[in-house]
């Protein structure tokens, strides 16, 4: 089973991108997973286009790109070109979400759904074979530094159990108070890829807490 660290870019210093964006590179991490909030669907705004675009000018890693914004088809074509490689959008802000995952893939980028604590798993069961990963969301989206919510686990198990009796391979991600301490659990649950803020860019040694999530 894969086993995927993504660090998420909101955690990191922005007056030292660049140099978060080396330690990534340098790293054992997979991807680089980035925040797009719009203040709406969320409360809070993150980055938008510009910083997108310069972080995929610096890394040397897949860019994924998790829309926190209502209407998210409205964008799609733009950070396709801004050079998202994998674009997950929230089941709860999409009208139509067959066609929106069909249109991420139209335009080249692998599609992802994610789900927030409150929306069960099943709602997914007609929608699976449209994405490539479903995002678990283990806290309530919208800041970063949230502690974990344990029935999380059970979510990525039944997930799990619903991805393998169709037979498919769409990846599990899971974002929200995850580190080093909960990653085995995570990937015993079924999880694919985690993704940490905190539990990376505010560790005393990022690098070994990346390889401690990839070797969990």
């Amino acid at each position: 089973m894969e086993r995927l660290v993504a660090p998420s870019m909101l955690s990191a210093d922005f007056a030292n991108l660049a140099c978060n964006i080396e330690m990534v590179n340098k790293s054992q991490a997979d991807w680089f997973h980035l925040d797009v909030m719009d203040g709406v669907f969320v409360p809070n705004i993150s980055f938008g286009f510009p910083i997108v675009e310069r972080i995929k000018s610096l890394a040397v890693k897949p860019l994924d790109v998790h829309l926190m914004i209502i209407d998210p088809d409205r964008y799609i074509e733009r950070f396709s070109a801004v050079g998202a490689d994998w674009l997950t959008v929230h089941y709860e802000a999409c009208a139509h979400l067959n066609r929106t995952l069909s249109q991420i893939r139209k335009f080249g980028m692998k599609a992802g759904v994610a789900v927030n604590p409150h929306t069960p798993v099943e709602n997914l069961i007609d929608i699976l074979e449209y994405a490539d990963m479903v995002l678990i969301m283990s806290v309530n989206p919208g800041f970063g530094g949230q502690g974990f919510i344990p029935n999380s686990i059970g979510r990525i198990e039944r997930l799990s159990k619903i991805i393998n009796s169709k037979g498919l391979q769409t990846l599990i991600e899971v974002d929200g108070g995850v580190g080093p301490n909960n990653a085995k659990q995570l990937y015993e649950a079924g999880a694919h890829v985690l993704v940490a803020g905190n539990a990376v860019f505010k560790a005393d040694n990022p690098l070994a807490a990346i390889e401690a999530m990839k070797k969990a």
